[in-house]
């Protein structure tokens, strides 16, 4: 069984790799590969209770994402259907490409720590589209907030869901993390940036044409949508700690308001100037290919973790390799091809606090390769995935012009944290002789 589920998903990736070679959508490889599998694990079992309550844990946490991905990609594009993205595109006067870059790259590392890096990829990226009209600058810009997303992600307990989950857990704490993780995510951007802007010396910005056409919206409807959409976004995450309900309950409840003050605003317009307006109308704009192809890689990479396959990997490199800092390196780059919540998962099954107290080498360098190394490869974190579906990234694409600088950063930072730790521990030794 093991053997046949493993080379199903080995086949499944190869086909989203090569998505345009062969013709063939990506969501349906992903949907099928995702039944597939789960159909071989369900009559090689023959526990039928216990495969359904495994796929029900499955869909739940599935769910919870995607959820929380319609909520986000429908409030941007309330925003953007009220013009309001101009709010922040009005106050960019450059025209180099190279400053936009290192621009648009701080300001997604630091919003992913307050946001987390899924919505900060849809809103940062949903940006430069009203900035650059060039698709292949925007494939570069959208690249490299992914990168940056993912690294300002890794270094806050709610910036990225497997810091979170090592948060909840109490592996990690809160200030503690900040400290330990924000220099090595720091260069885990600054080396693809510094990669990515040599391209770039000397290009323009090419601007998208401006809608001169009568909007039905003024400068008050813009910016309320604009700060208020926002406003919820941030929010998100002091939800979450006032609550403890998951994020997407955040997100729905920002939606019901936005969705409310939207009412509110235009109900005395014309029917035909406020259904463009309206969060009906958003939600037939947001990309569901990508949400179904979502649904489906992720399933797939569930059925992995029930079957055991993942923590046996864990195992296998805990007993070939034995060093736990090679280990967790590997770990960050498997998180490149599998999901990184079951491998982290599957990580916090194999240790335990009593051995490894909270705030130690093992869990503080886990948050940051296992938050960064999905940045190696579009389809490793779910804000590759986002970006994908947005501008349409194509799998070999990235992986010929963006995998090699993602690797690079991912392996700088993990050698400056290494040296830090070591650093950090001999100094505290010294004091206390």
């Amino acid at each position: 069984m093991l053997t046949a589920i493993a080379a199903i998903f080995v086949l499944t990736y190869a086909a989203i790799a090569f998505e345009h070679p062969l013709g063939i959508s990506k969501t349906a490889t992903a949907l099928l590969g995702a039944g597939l599998l789960w159909t071989i694990y369900a009559v090689t079992i023959g526990d039928h209770a216990l495969v359904g309550h495994q796929l029900d844990e499955s869909v739940a946490s599935t769910a919870q994402i995607v959820f929380f991905l319609i909520g986000a990609m429908t409030i941007v594009e309330v925003i953007d259907a009220h013009d309001g993205f101009e709010v922040i595109t009005s106050r960019i006067n450059t025209t180099s490409q190279v400053t936009l870059m290192w621009l648009v790259g701080f300001v997604a590392f630091f919003l992913s720590a307050i946001l987390d890096n899924l919505t900060t990829t849809i809103v940062m990226v949903s940006l430069i589209q009203r900035l650059i009209a060039r698709r292949d600058d925007r494939l570069l810009f959208a690249s490299l907030i992914v990168i940056a997303a993912n690294a300002g992600g890794a270094w806050t307990v709610i910036g990225d869901v497997t810091t979170t989950m090592l948060w909840i857990g109490g592996q990690i704490t809160p200030l503690n993390i900040m400290r330990a993780v924000f220099l090595p995510s720091l260069v885990n951007l600054l080396v693809p940036l510094a990669f990515i802007s040599l391209s770039l010396r000397g290009k323009t910005i090419a601007a998208p044409p401006r809608d001169n056409g009568l909007l039905a919206v003024d400068r008050f409807e813009r910016n309320l949508m604009f700060y208020l959409g926002l406003g919820v976004l941030i929010a998100v995450p002091a939800f979450k700690t006032v609550t403890h309900l998951p994020p997407f309950m955040g997100v729905l409840l920002g939606l019901g308001i936005v969705w409310l003050v939207g009412e509110i605003v235009h109900r005395d317009k014309d029917e035909h100037l406020r259904r463009p307006l309206s969060l009906a109308h958003a939600l037939t704009r947001i990309d569901m290919g990508s949400i179904v192809f979502f649904i489906g890689i992720l399933l797939a990479v569930a059925c992995l973790e029930h079957a055991g396959l993942l923590t046996m990997l864990a195992r296998w490199l805990e007993a070939t390799i034995g060093r736990q800092d090679v280990i967790v390196v590997v770990l960050g780059l498997l998180s490149a091809i599998v999901d990184n919540v079951p491998l982290v998962a599957a990580t916090m099954g194999m240790y335990d606090l009593g051995h490894y107290p909270p705030d130690s080498f093992l869990w503080e360098f886990i948050a940051y390769c296992a938050g960064t190394g999905g940045s190696i490869l579009i389809i490793g974190s779910a804000a590759g995935v986002a970006a994908m579906g947005l501008e349409r990234i194509e799998f070999l694409w990235y992986a010929r012009r963006i995998a090699v600088p993602a690797l690079a950063g991912y392996l700088a930072g993990a050698v400056v944290y290494v040296a830090q730790h070591a650093w950090l521990s001999g100094a505290v030794i010294g004091i206390q002789n």
